[in-house]
């Protein structure tokens, strides 16, 4: 049952955590965090992918209560869900990737199974939406002056 570990933090902290991290999960695809933080969170996200696919008013309410951003929401009912429908659970993945440097806590990646060209794809589309804004280069007055003097030179 989830929920059930402590994690050394009182409930409506925990809670908050959990959503938190679930959020991010369904919106990024994976995440790095603890090996116990891990289990909790992938025990909340299958819950959630199972409220996504009954794509129901009640399952959608119930979704944004838990859920932090209604885009993630609106990403699980649309994009996420449809793609588990044939899977009867097991939609997250834990790998263990070894301790942590600064503390030796025992580190692991959450991933969604399954749903790695859906991140990607993503990633790549907002690499070049991020290229194209880029702003051109400012004019300063000496930079204007001196390509006013290579035009005259040059003419």
């Amino acid at each position: 049952m989830p929920g059930t570990r402590k994690l050394g933090r009182p409930t409506a902290h925990r809670m908050s955590m959990l959503r938190g991290m679930v959020t991010f999960l369904l919106e990024k695809g994976r995440i790095e965090t603890t090996v116990t933080r891990a289990a909790e969170v992938s025990a909340l996200a299958d819950k959630m992918i199972t409220l996504g696919k009954k794509n129901t008013l009640v399952a959608k309410r119930q979704a944004i209560a838990f859920l932090k951003k209604e885009a993630v929401v609106y990403k699980l009912f649309t994009k996420i869900a449809p793609l588990y429908d044939e899977r009867n659970g097991g939609y997250t993945r834990v790998l263990k990737i070894g301790p942590r440097r600064g503390d030796g806590a025992e580190m692991a990646i959450i991933e969604l199974v399954g749903a790695e060209n859906l991140y990607t794809v993503k990633e790549e589309k907002e690499e070049a939406k991020t290229e194209e804004k880029k702003p051109a280069k400012k004019s300063t007055k000496k930079a204007v002056k001196a390509e006013v003097k290579e035009e005259a030179a040059a003419e």
